[in-house]
């Protein structure tokens, strides 16, 4: 039995985890004898600390959110190698004795991370010759933080060619170890969204928050004219006060829901919409170009979903319509011009086209060569 651990870092549902499940589903889909085992290092360090840090993240992202950003963009996405030296440094060997603990626990063929800090744990680690397994960094975001392992990581799966290039020229990373795979999605996506022939109306409308539904949902209907040209579906995650205060409106045209977490019943949903207003979280954001949905954004949290949206603007893979007065127009335009509409979509396929195969056909290759290896060992 080949054994797979699967690291993200927090219990809170995040992309990462969904990454990670989706990895996990297809692994154990595949191979037989494949056992997987997903594992928030964090709470496995220390649960009480899990605790107070994703409470800590998510109370100052609400709060001070220029703050947060101001912080992630100085020690997290720049290329500071002097990173090690300072900040965490006091604190890397405690979690580099629970790492080991944990390998000596599981004794795992091959390990995926699927976010920074344990990856930065298993370089240090690999670099000390305190483990030699196989280790994949599956990134969730568009682009690469200065926290995740690189040189020392055997595999690398990258959201697409611009973070393989710079793996390539920063790092010296050999090419044949970075593949193009985009963020990884659940198969269930990967169909295309087909859009009814004809105009229908009125226009359905996804209102995506991620799974803490966080975004200005509220301040999104305040700027809508309530017009007959929209229906609205609103994904409102864990957060219940959002699902309660959506429901009491008993407004005909706006259906809330609370997390969904089938693949399957998400992709439902996609098939039924025009449109997606969501916060340009990686994961959310792939599944959505997948189903060549026009993508808008009216909110984002600091740090990582900025900086996503920088480069999602910079490619034109979303209309951002942050400090409009009024929405509907924009829009409208978006899903009534056949030429937007085409721009749109060829720029979706540019960005498709740059990959070089599936985070899961990708997986498969690798596990399936590890397996023959394996094999031989114990012949």
């Amino acid at each position: 039995m080949m054994k797979i651990l699967v690291l993200p870092l927090f219990q809170m549902s995040t992309g990462h985890h969904k990454v990670a499940d989706t990895l996990i589903d297809f692994l154990q889909r595949q191979f037989q004898d494949v056992h997987c085992k997903k594992i928030d290092f964090l709470s496995y360090c220390n649960e009480f600390m899990e605790k107070i840090v994703s409470e800590m993240y998510l109370r100052w992202i609400r709060s001070h959110p220029a703050s947060y950003h101001r912080v992630y963009k100085t020690f997290m996405y720049p290329d500071f190698h002097w990173l090690e030296f300072v900040s965490l440094e006091p604190w890397l060997p405690y979690f580099e004795n629970k790492m080991k603990k944990l390998l000596e626990k599981e004794r795992p063929t091959l390990i995926i991370c699927t976010h920074s800090f344990p990856s930065r744990i298993l370089q240090r680690l690999k670099r000390k010759r305190a483990t030699q397994t196989p280790v994949i960094n599956v990134y969730t975001d568009f682009f690469i933080n200065s926290v995740w392992g690189k040189r020392d990581i055997d595999y690398h799966f990258v959201p697409h060619a611009d973070a393989k290039r710079e793996l390539m020229t920063k790092y010296h990373i050999d090419e044949k170890r970075i593949i193009v795979t985009g963020i990884p999605v659940h198969e269930a996506f990967m169909a295309k969204h087909s859009e009814a022939k004809g105009k229908r109306r009125p226009f359905h409308l996804l209102l995506a928050g991620g799974n803490q539904g966080l975004g200005n949902i509220i301040d999104f209907f305040k700027k809508m004219e309530y017009s007959r040209l929209f229906r609205y579906s609103v994904l409102c995650g864990t957060n219940k006060k959002l699902y309660d205060e959506i429901a009491r409106w008993k407004h005909p045209h706006i259906r809330p829901f609370s997390y969904i977490s089938s693949p399957q019943e998400m992709n439902r949903l996609y098939n039924e919409v025009d449109a997606v207003i969501t916060k340009p979280g990686g994961v959310t954001v792939s599944e959505v170009l997948h189903k060549q949905l026009p993508l808008f954004t009216v909110s984002y949290l600091p740090g990582q979903e900025q900086i996503n949206l920088q480069y999602l603007e910079k490619r034109g893979l979303i209309y951002n319509l942050t400090g409009h007065c009024y929405y509907e127009r924009k829009i409208v335009h978006v899903l009534t011009d056949e030429i937007e509409k085409n721009r749109f979509y060829r720029r979706v396929n540019e960005y498709f086209s740059q990959i070089e195969k599936t985070a899961q056909d990708a997986l498969k290759e690798i596990v399936a060569m590890h397996q023959r290896q394996y094999r031989a060992l114990w012949k």
